[in-house]
Formats: structure tokens, C-alpha cells, sequence
């Protein structure tokens, strides 16, 4: 990585500030020395543009200056290969613009980072009209890869986010320029309304954010909508400079209800119309707006917030904000939805067709994919369009990015469990679901990119098979007794049919994960992918449905069963639970999977009576997953 800029100032403050975080890297353990060694002897800082000679990917981050950036454009295009990637970190100005003198417009594009850039996981991979399609494919696989989280936004000026990031503010600025409120006012109710990280003044005092939002406001006005202008007060900020009057750290900001009341009508509604116009222009989908506005801006996600609210108010917000503001667009995207009767569906399980494969990837990176009941009916409603289609073989499922294919069950979920015929019926709803995949005609193949606990090694047995990326690192396990509970979606009947009774009682019991090559040994994952998972999965499913490969059926019977279990060491583990646990596994082997299955939901009712429940739910959801609940064996 060689990193260039003319000015030997800012190389000298950039390379100090790598060498801090990789210090600091280094004293909290997220890496050894040699891995630190390893990523300073990687970074080059120069003014010497010669050094990029032979760059596969450039990525500038100049100011914000059409003229400017195709003058660097312009120098690297003659200097670098000629199958080099172009990308500009610009926040407005469409890739058209910025490349508009470029010889191979093909290969250009703009990756727009999110503050801070380091930390923050979103980004925008926006394509011109000439770029190729493989370029952003590459791209979207690349930041996937190295952990962050691509969305694909078609050319516009602002893209996809930053119009609702700077339009908010625009919104909060009109709000004490109609006298609503004074600048720390509205900048604390506008956080609590939207749920906002920080108010939108204060973002603007963290990012040095006045002047590229004065630029982009201005150019909205023709770009999007002609409600779009810098605000007074923004024009006056520029000129002196001056610093937001926003609440300091841990000072209360008292409001009068009505007040309140009217500047969290008016942000709502003008989020709410923001984010619709975003849909309605058609450079995105609900899909990745709502993930990426949760994520880059930490704010409520959008459409989850309009469900939440009422389709029908939030539409009425919409229109009250527009009558009160000329030129503000009703989005077209809530009306529609409200005409319907039915909340938004916000997709979390995505699909997208390799060779006549349909590949759903469970998609909720903040989570780590962890299941929900939209995962659930997502899933069902994909598998059900994959059995009638004659054309598709059949589906691969797997997780979103590196770190994850299915963390568990969402800890929220479990928290909903306040009685024993709750903890029956989310038994069942689990079963429901994993049944579905278990019972599809067409092959159903588990792709493990990442880690598999829980709820996510349970449904991957509901496959008829599993492949695994080759990461000597990957674990797998069912952890659900750190938590006071059984595994309660198929966990305690298809793990002993698959690997045994005797090995399956002690990794369940435990509560212990296996790492790759183990869970290869013991028969849980049946191939690992020597080439790129999902492409190895595909065409499994195919060999499979051409009847090039067999696998072997799944045990749906009883199995051979011990009279006593082995002895395993519970350590802080809850007594209560394990027995409850081993009478799960040796009473449910006993029996057909299905009978099997419901004894499972039936237990899973009485571990929800036990007080260590409740210890270890409330546990993990003060400390994480970490901290060992303090059982009391009842």
C-alpha cells in the first residue's frame, strides 16, 4: 500500500497516526507483533506519484474539486496499468464528472468512506454509467473481504446517504429558524427522535462538517429537490466560523413538551421523506438503505422505524412537512406502501441466482446474522419460489461477509421469553423453519463462511449438507447452556443423529465450540471448499440435483442410546438446565425425529421455568457473552 499526498506534512501526521492505532492494536491483543510489523512494512508514505507505477487500485481522496481530481486522474492514467482500478473517495460529484477525461471510463468508479473512515462499515461503491460491471463486482467482493460493508448506489449527485445525513441537518437548522427551538434545542430532540448517535449540530462540530454541506445543499436544490438550500444560519456559520452552541458532554437539555412534541413531528417527517425519495429516485433498494443508514449515519433505521410508527402517520408526517415546506417531495415509495395496508418488508435474507443456484445470504452484519423471525419467514418464502421454479436446482445458504454464517438466535428474540408456552412456541416457530429447509425436494446446501452457533449450527443440520471455507479459525457449536437454556431449534435430536449420541451429549451439554478440522472429524461439516465457498456450494447443488453426487440421508428414526451419558465437567454451568438437557437428548434419540422434535419444544418449555433462565439471559445482555452467569442450579 503506498500512500501519496504533496504535502510532507500531512504524510508525516498521517503515518503518525497509523503507527498509534497499530500501537494500540498491539496493547489491547487484536494483533501480535509480527502482524504489526507485517503492516507497517506494507505501508509506504511518499510524495514520489512514481511509486505508483503499477498500482492495481488507486483510491484518491483530494478535496472535493472536479478540476483538481481529473488533474490526478489525468497523471495516474498514464502511469499506472492499463487494467488498473480508478475509484474516487468523493461525496457528491458523480463518477461521469470526475472521470469525464478519462480514457478507459470503464475502470473508474467512487468508493465513498463514511466518518470515521477506520471504524465505520459502510460503503458506498458507486458506479458511472460507463463502468463495467465486473469492476463493481470485484469491488463489493473485495470490501466485503476486508470487513466492511459495501451497498451498491447508482450514479447521482450525493449519492445514496448523504442527502438524508445533510438534509437532517437542514431540517434541525429550519426548526430554529422558525423559532421552534434554539440551536442545543433541537439538536438533543432531533437525537432522541431519530435515535441519532449524536444531534445533528453536533455531528457538523465532530466532522468539520459546514462547508462540504453548504456545497451540498446548495447543489441539491436542482440535483434532487428544490426544498434543498443552505440554511441562514449555515450562511452565517460560514463566514465567522463559529462552533455549534451544542450541549455539552452529559448536560441535560430541559424542553417543554409541546415543543418537543413539534420538532420531533417535523424530523420525522422530514427523515421519513427523505429516505423516501432516495427509494423513489431508484439508485438503491430498502434493503441496503435501511442497513446503511443504521450503520454509517447511527441513526433508527428508517422503514423498521416507520413500521413502528404506523405507515399511515408517518406518511401524514411526510405530507404535514411538505405543506409547511415548499418544494419537499412526498415520496411516492410511503404512499403506496400506506395505500396497501402493510408495513414494509425489509429484506434480511437476500437472494441472487449462480448458474440456476439460488444463493440466500442471511444478511444483518450488526448481529453477526444472528435469526429472527424475519430471517424465518424470509427463508421460507425463498425456499418455497426455489421448489417451484424449474429452472433452479436448488439453494445455498450462507451468512453475510467473513465473520459469521449464523451467530445464534437474536438475543432480543430469547429475551422475549417470559413463560414456559413461550419457550414452547419459539421452540416450534424454530422448527417450523428449519423443517421447511429439511423438507425442500431440491438440495439445500450450508455454506459456512464464518462462525456457526446455536441457532446457526441447528439450521445448517436442517441442510441435507454443509461445506465449510477453509479457515483453520471457523468454529462451530450450540453455546445456548452459557445462557441457562437448551438448544431448542432441532439442536438436541439432529446433532445425535448426525455425529452420535455420546460425542453430540458432550458438545451440547458443554456448551464448547469445535474448531474446523473437529467439526470435519466428527462428521458435522461433510466437505471444505479449496476454492471459493459459495462457487464449490453451487456446484455441489447441481451435482446433486443431476444425480452426479449422493448423500446420505438424513437418520429420521431413533437411534442407539446409552443408559447414562458420559460425565462431562459442567464447571459454572447450571445443573437444573443439564438435566433438563439429558433428558432432551436421551428421551428424543428414543424416538422418531419428528416426536423427537416436539419433546425438544416441550422441554424447552421447562428449562423456561428454571431461575437460571433468567440469571443467564440478563447476564449476557448487561456483560455479553463473556462473563459467566452466576447459576443458582434451579
Amino acid at each position: 500500500v503506498v500512500v501519496v499526498d504533496i504535502a510532507e506534512e500531512a504524510l508525516a501526521k498521517g503515518e503518525e497516526k497509523v503507527n498509534k492505532k497499530i500501537a494500540k492494536g498491539m496493547k489491547t491483543g487484536a494483533f501480535k507483533e509480527k502482524q504489526a510489523s507485517a503492516m507497517k512494512d506494507f505501508l509506504t508514505f511518499t510524495s514520489d506519484y512514481g511509486l505508483l507505477e503499477g498500482a492495481s487500485l488507486i483510491v484518491e481522496a483530494a478535496t472535493e474539486d472536479r478540476a483538481l481530481k481529473g488533474r490526478i486522474f489525468s497523471q495516474l492514467e498514464a502511469l499506472c496499468p492499463d487494467d488498473a482500478f480508478f475509484a474516487s473517495n468523493s461525496s457528491h460529484l458523480e463518477p461521469e464528472v470526475i472521470f469525464a477525461d478519462l480514457e478507459h471510463k470503464e475502470r473508474s468508479l467512487v468508493i465513498h468512506y463514511f466518518f470515521p473512515a477506520e471504524r465505520n462499515p459502510i460503503v458506498e461503491i458507486v458506479e458511472g454509467k460507463d463502468t463495467a460491471p465486473e469492476v463493481v463486482d470485484f469491488l463489493m467482493g473485495l470490501y466485503q473481504e476486508i470487513g466492511k460493508i459495501p451497498i451498491r448506489v447508482q450514479s447521482r449527485y450525493g449519492y445514496a446517504i448523504d442527502p438524508i445525513f445533510e438534509g437532517l441537518f437542514q431540517a434541525a437548522a429550519l426548526c430554529v429558524e422558525e423559532g421552534l427551538g434554539t440551536v442545543k434545542e433541537v439538536d438533543s430532540i432531533a437525537a432522541k427522535a431519530l435515535g441519532l448517535g449524536v444531534g445533528c449540530f453536533t455531528a457538523m462540530n465532530l466532522t468539520g462538517g459546514n462547508p462540504i454541506t453548504h456545497n451540498g445543499l446548495n447543489n441539491y436544490t436542482e440535483k434532487i429537490m428544490s426544498w434543498f438550500r443552505s440554511p441562514k444560519i449555515l450562511d452565517e456559520a460560514m463566514e465567522t466560523g463559529a462552533l455549534w452552541k451544542t450541549a455539552a458532554r452529559g448536560e441535560i437539555v430541559e424542553v417543554a413538551p409541546e415543543a418537543e412534541a413539534k420538532i420531533t413531528d417535523r424530523m420525522r417527517g422530514a427523515y421519513f421523506g427523505l429516505v423516501g425519495e432516495i427509494i423513489d429516485s431508484g439508485i438503491t433498494n430498502i434493503a441496503d438503505l435501511e442497513m446503511a443508514i443504521e450503520r454509517a449515519l447511527v441513526i433508527k433505521a428508517p422503514f423498521a422505524l416507520m413500521n413502528k410508527v404506523g405507515v399511515d402517520k408517518a406518511l401524514d408526517l411526510v405530507k404535514r412537512y411538505a405543506a409547511d415546506h415548499e418544494g419537499f417531495k412526498v415520496a411516492q415509495c410511503i404512499e403506496k406502501q400506506a395505500a396497501s395496508g402493510r408495513d414494509f418488508e425489509i429484506p434480511v435474507v437476500l437472494r441472487e441466482d449462480v448458474d440456476g443456484v439460488a444463493v440466500l445470504t442471511i444478511r444483518r452484519p450488526a448481529l453477526l446474522n444472528a435469526l429472527s423471525k424475519d430471517i424465518f419467514s424470509q427463508l421460507s418464502a425463498h425456499l418455497d419460489a426455489v421448489e417451484a421454479e424449474e429452472g433452479t436446482f436448488g439453494a445455498v445458504i450462507t451468512g453475510y461477509g467473513r465473520k459469521a454464517f449464523v451467530s445464534g438466535m437474536d438475543i432480543t428474540f430469547l429475551a422475549t421469553i417470559d413463560s414456559p408456552e413461550t419457550g414452547e412456541e419459539v421452540s416450534r416457530t424454530t422448527h417450523r423453519t428449519f423443517d421447511r429447509i429439511a423438507a425442500c425436494t431440491k438440495p439445500v446446501i450450508a455454506a459456512f463462511n464464518g462462525l456457526a452457533l446455536g441457532g446457526g449450527l441447528e439450521m445448517s443440520m436442517a441442510c441435507h449438507a454443509r461445506i465449510a471455507r477453509r479457515d483453520p479459525s471457523l468454529i462451530l457449536g450450540c453455546p445456548e447452556v452459557n445462557l441457562g437454556l437448551i438448544p431448542g431449534g432441532g439442536g438436541t435430536q439432529r446433532l445425535p443423529r448426525l455425529i452420535g449420541v455420546e460425542k453430540a451429549s458432550q458438545l451440547l451439554r458443554t456448551g464448547r465450540p469445535v474448531k474446523l478440522d473437529k467439526a470435519v472429524e466428527l462428521g458435522i461439516v461433510d466437505r471444505v471448499a479449496e476454492g471459493d465457498l459459495i462457487e464449490e456450494a453451487a456446484e455441489m447443488v447441481r451435482r446433486i440435483a443431476r444425480g452426479d453426487e449422493k448423500l446420505s440421508p438424513a437418520e429420521t428414526g431413533p437411534v442407539e442410546t446409552p443408559e447414562t451419558l458420559p460425565e462431562v465437567e459442567l464447571g459454572h454451568l447450571s445443573q437444573a438446565i443439564d438435566k433438563i438437557l439429558c433428558q432432551a437428548i436421551q428421551e428424543g434419540a428414543r424416538l422418531p425425529l419428528s416426536e423427537g422434535l416436539e419433546l425438544e419444544s416441550k422441554i424447552m418449555g421447562e428449562a423456561c421455568r428454571t431461575e437460571d433462565l433468567n440469571i443467564g439471559i440478563k447476564n449476557f445482555l448487561k456483560n455479553g457473552p463473556k462473563v459467566k452467569a452466576e447459576f443458582v442450579h434451579r
